[in-house]
């Protein structure tokens, strides 16, 4: 099949919302997304992501989820919550591996070199590039926390620095808690790279 791909480069999908929360479930399922948007999801996606509409991950709201994986897709069931809560609306993406990625969207793998100790958590591309492979000029960059994956813009947290040419910075000085939380970085490559 050609040259060997580097599997921290992958694309990601666009976000596909097929299915509102119903009486009984919010079902984003594999099989209907790919028949219902020919060409725009790989065969085998190597990963799934899933968020509300407001953009709150699966953590953040505590569903408890029936399925998430790339092979059924993704399925909150409402007789599965806890106090007859129902299903939030989801939406979800599946990431692939070139050459399905063409000239799209590729991010690396996710890189925490450090915890927010004493200043802050600094996430600085110079440094992450060191012992990993980030292109030269990324696109763009991602930042979540570590333990729910929450996306940093909805935190509530105040950032120092969050730009793709220098990288992620939280200062502990600049946040009303005094201290920030965990967070980890990508960066969006060209697919090639």
């Amino acid at each position: 099949f050609g040259t060997p791909v580097n599997q921290s480069n992958r694309c990601w999908t666009e976000w596909f919302d097929r299915d509102d929360p119903s009486a009984t479930r919010d079902w984003e399922t594999l099989c209907k997304l790919c028949k219902e948007n020919p060409g725009k999801i790989c065969p085998t996606p190597a990963a799934i992501e899933a968020k509300t509409l407001s953009g709150l991950t699966v953590a953040a709201v505590g569903d408890v989820i029936y399925k998430n994986d790339i092979t059924s897709g993704f399925i909150c069931r409402n007789k599965d919550q806890i106090n007859n809560k129902k299903c939030n609306d989801y939406c979800v993406r599946f990431s692939c591996y070139p050459p399905f990625c063409g000239g799209g969207v590729c991010w690396t793998s996710w890189f925490n070199r450090d915890n927010p100790g004493e200043t802050g958590d600094w996430e600085i591309l110079s440094e992450l590039k060191k012992p990993n492979k980030i292109c030269d000029n990324p696109l763009y960059v991602d930042a979540v926390t570590t333990d729910t994956m929450t996306p940093a813009i909805y935190t509530g947290e105040t950032f120092y620095m969050y730009n793709p040419t220098d990288g992620f910075v939280c200062r502990n000085k600049d946040q009303t808690t005094g201290k920030c939380s965990d967070y980890k970085v990508r960066f969006r490559c060209p697919c090639n790279n």
